[in-house]
């Protein structure tokens, strides 16, 4: 369950990294306030969620007994992240944001929380 989780989370991140370049899809992130590339303080945010992005992965390999072997609460802590980042995605005001990223994080939600109860 946790390199499958990793795997998403390396989508994440490819995604965050367009973001940074300049990608067109500001409507489906960050609240889905900006069309087309996001600005560049957006472009600030995404950096810093791929750095949270990165946390996490290690925290939820760490709790399956992989690398980097960080304490069992840094995946209890990833959980908690990807239940909030499910909120947020599911009640966004973007429509488009929804569809794409609350499906998404509830899948990722829910292979985070395999990984500690399988």
């Amino acid at each position: 369950m946790a390199i499958i989780y990793c795997l998403m989370i390396l989508g994440v991140i490819g995604f965050q990294v367009a973001l940074i370049l300049g990608a067109p899809w500001g409507r489906v992130t960050q609240g889905g306030q900006t069309e087309g590339p996001l600005p560049r303080s957006g472009r600030g945010v995404a950096a810093v969620s791929i750095l949270v992005l990165v946390g996490i992965a290690l925290g939820v390999l760490s709790a399956d007994g992989h690398w980097p072997g960080w304490p069992s609460w840094t995946g209890w802590a990833a959980v908690v992240v990807n239940a909030v980042s499910m909120v947020l995605n599911w009640i966004t005001p973007s429509a488009a944001e929804r569809k794409l990223w609350g499906p998404i994080m509830t899948v990722m939600l829910g292979l985070a929380l395999a990984v500690h109860w399988v």
